[in-house]
């Protein structure tokens, strides 16, 4: 962006989300003098740093939901969207799959997306490493979960060098076992973690964009038409007593139990990734050594 002048001496301006300052002769200054500080030029260039920070957080934050969900979004919503750098960087490079009028996904032409346009369609590198382009109506952006031969997509990707601004490719998955038992033992696996403040895990939980309520971090998950809520506890009363975390478990939107088998697959993921999370940030003992 151009130059805002800032009092008769100074000029101010927007850099790779700095604010920057110069003399009005143009000379570049390495920091903000104290006389210019408050101007209102340079307050209105760091509301807008705020705002970019906050839309680009809501764009992530959206992609993502795409992504989580796996329902179809329309070609023509991407390609206008697309003009904003903020979108742009969420959706860049994800792998998006044509869906066809009956909702079938034509995963043999999925490709990486690096362009689009409300005529011309959008744009990918296709698993060939082709640049070529995708006419369908909408696209899916799947769950990495619901990816077959992920590692293979995961390698290709490496290959190009790909950075996902929104997390798909590289993003944790636990795909779900096929024994009950194994199931079971899944949703206990990062059950018992110790924490010396309930705070630590709540402070854990809420920056990773996970809600706690009543003692319980929860997680939902809509997928299939319908509602998927894994849980863990971890508390509830003063935040600074210690405390540990439960196993996992999930249930319906009316809070009715799910068994494991009616726990469908990026629910299973999701879940199983944010008890892995919290189970991380616990108190690991140090084993004395000889």
């Amino acid at each position: 962006m151009g130059w805002i002048a800032a009092g008769a001496d100074y000029e101010v301006s927007l850099d790779h989300r700095k604010v920057i300052v110069r003399t009005a002769a143009g000379k570049p200054l390495k920091s903000m003098p104290k006389a210019i500080k408050d101007h209102e030029a340079v307050v209105g260039l760091r509301q807008l740093l705020e705002w970019l920070k906050r839309h680009e957080a809501t764009c992530r934050a959206e992609v993502e939901r795409w992504m989580i969900r796996s329902l179809p979004v329309p070609a023509a919503v991407i390609a206008q969207v697309w003009l904003d750098e903020a979108w742009r960087a969420a959706l860049r490079d994800l792998v998006i799959v044509p869906v066809d009028d009956k909702g079938e996904w034509d995963v043999a032409t999925a490709g990486l997306l690096r362009d689009a346009g409300t005529d011309t369609g959008l744009g990918v590198v296709d698993l060939d490493g082709e640049s070529t382009r995708i006419m369908a109506e909408s696209v899916a952006i799947p769950h990495p979960v619901r990816l077959p031969d992920l590692a293979d997509l995961r390698e290709f990707a490496a290959d190009l060098g790909v950075e996902q601004g929104t997390l798909q490719l590289f993003r944790e998955v636990w795909h779900k076992p096929a024994d009950p038992a194994e199931q079971e033992r899944e949703l206990s696996r990062y059950g018992g973690a110790a924490f010396k403040e309930l705070r630590h895990v709540q402070s854990r939980a809420t920056s990773a964009g996970y809600r706690v309520q009543g003692g319980t971090v929860v997680c939902r998950i809509w997928e299939d038409g319908r509602t998927a809520v894994a849980s863990v506890w971890i508390g509830d009363g003063d935040p600074g007593y210690e405390t540990e975390t439960s196993g996992l478990s999930f249930t319906d939107a009316a809070g009715e139990q799910l068994s494991t088998a009616d726990v469908p697959a990026v629910a299973w993921s999701e879940g199983l990734r944010m008890a892995a999370h919290l189970h991380a940030g616990r108190v690991v003992e140090e084993t004395a050594t000889r």
